[in-house]
C-alpha cells in the first residue's frame, strides 16, 4: 500500500476546531474501550451460541472466558495505552517515535500481568527480552490482529505529520507481528482514523474511509469484505472484513458495535476496532452513556489524559 498521504490539507485543524478534534479523538479511544469491554463477554463464542444465550448481546455485563468485571477492558485497550505512554515518553526524552521505548513499554505491560496476552504478542515480547531485537523475521504465523488492535495512539500522535503514520505503525507492529497483511491493515486503519478525525463532516469522512478500504482490497484482495464472508477470528483478514462490513454498512455507533460483537469469535478486538472507527465518526459526546458509564473509571481517566497529551504532541502544542 502507498504510505499515508495528507488528506485535504496538511493542517489537521483546517477542517475542524480543536474542540471538535478532541471530541472525535476521544470518541475513537473511548469507543475502542467500549467495544473491547462489550465484546469480551462473547469472545470465542459462535453467533449461534450468542443468540442462544443472549438473543442480541448489547449489555456490558463482563464475564466471558476471562471472567471480567462489567466495564473491564482487555489487552486491546491496555496495550494501546502502553504504546501511547511510549510515544509520550519519546517526546519527553527527545526520542520521538523510538521503537525501543515501545518495546520496553510492552515489556512493562506484560510484566504487569494483563488479563490476557495473545500468543504472537507474547512471543515477540519474549524475543525482545532474549536478544533485544525490535523485530523478528517475517513469519506466516504473524498474520494476527495484535498489531492492528493497539495502533490508535500512533494514529493520534502522527496526525500533524501524516507521512510518519506508515513507518511508525509498521515499526510498532514488527515488535510482535511481521507479516504483510498485518502491516497493510494496521496502516489502512490508521489512515481511516486520520480521515475520520480531519474530515469536515461525516459524509466526507465515510467517503474517505471507503476509498481507503477499496485501496486496501485493491492491493490485497484477501481483504475483500463484500459480500461478507462471515468469519471474525483473530486472523487479521477476518478481523478487517468483519469491522469494515459492520462499520461501513451501519456507521451508527451502537449498531456498528453491536453488529460486530455479535459475530463472536475474537469479539473483543473486532468490537474495539469497530468502536474506534464509529467513535471517531460520532465523537465522545455522542457515545451511549449506558456503556460509557460502565467503563472502569481508571480506564476512562487514562484514555482521556492520554488522548489530550497525544493530540498536544501531534499539533506541537
Amino acid at each position: 500500500m502507498p504510505e499515508s498521504a495528507p488528506l485535504q490539507s496538511p493542517n489537521p485543524l483546517a477542517a475542524c476546531s480543536r474542540a471538535q478534534l478532541f471530541d472525535r479523538a476521544l470518541g475513537a479511544y473511548l469507543g475502542l474501550a467500549i467495544g473491547d469491554a462489550l465484546g469480551a463477554t462473547v469472545e470465542f463464542m459462535t453467533p449461534r451460541e450468542i443468540r442462544h444465550q443472549y438473543g442480541v448481546h448489547r449489555d456490558m455485563i463482563g464475564g466471558g472466558w476471562l471472567r471480567l468485571k462489567p466495564g473491564q477492558v482487555t489487552d486491546d485497550t491496555t496495550m494501546s495505552l502502553a504504546l501511547g505512554d511510549a510515544l509520550l515518553q519519546g517526546q519527553q526524552q527527545g526520542r520521538p517515535f523510538d521503537t525501543g521505548l515501545m518495546a520496553e513499554a510492552f515489556v512493562r505491560w506484560w510484566r504487569g500481568k494483563p488479563v490476557d496476552c495473545g500468543n504472537t504478542c507474547r512471543r515477540g515480547i519474549m524475543r525482545y527480552l532474549a536478544d533485544g531485537s525490535l523485530q523478528g523475521p517475517p513469519q506466516p504465523g504473524d498474520g494476527g490482529n495484535g498489531a492492528l488492535m493497539r495502533n490508535l495512539p500512533v494514529a493520534l500522535a502522527t496526525l500533524g505529520r501524516p507521512e510518519c503514520l506508515a513507518p511508525v505503525s509498521i515499526a510498532q507492529a514488527h515488535i510482535t507481528h511481521h507479516h504483510p497483511l498485518s502491516d497493510a491493515a494496521t496502516v489502512a486503519f490508521g489512515q481511516m482514523l486520520h480521515a475520520l478525525l480531519r474530515a469536515p463532516a461525516p459524509p466526507q469522512a465515510l467517503a474517505a474511509c471507503r476509498a481507503i478500504a477499496d485501496d486496501l482490497v485493491g492491493h490485497f484482495p484477501k481483504f475483500r469484505y463484500q459480500p461478507y464472508p462471515g468469519r471474525a477470528t483473530g486472523y487479521v483478514v477476518d478481523t478487517v472484513q468483519t469491522v469494515l462490513h459492520h462499520f461501513l454498512a451501519t456507521p451508527d455507533f451502537e449498531a456498528a458495535v453491536v453488529g460486530t460483537v455479535n459475530e463472536g469469535e475474537d469479539a473483543d478486538t473486532t468490537g474495539a476496532l469497530a468502536g474506534m472507527l464509529a467513535g471517531a465518526l460520532c465523537g465522545a459526546q455522542a457515545l451511549p452513556q449506558r456503556w460509557l458509564g460502565r467503563l472502569e473509571r481508571s480506564t476512562r481517566m487514562a484514555i482521556t489524559e492520554q488522548t489530550s497529551a497525544l493530540l498536544a504532541l501531534a499539533l506541537g502544542a
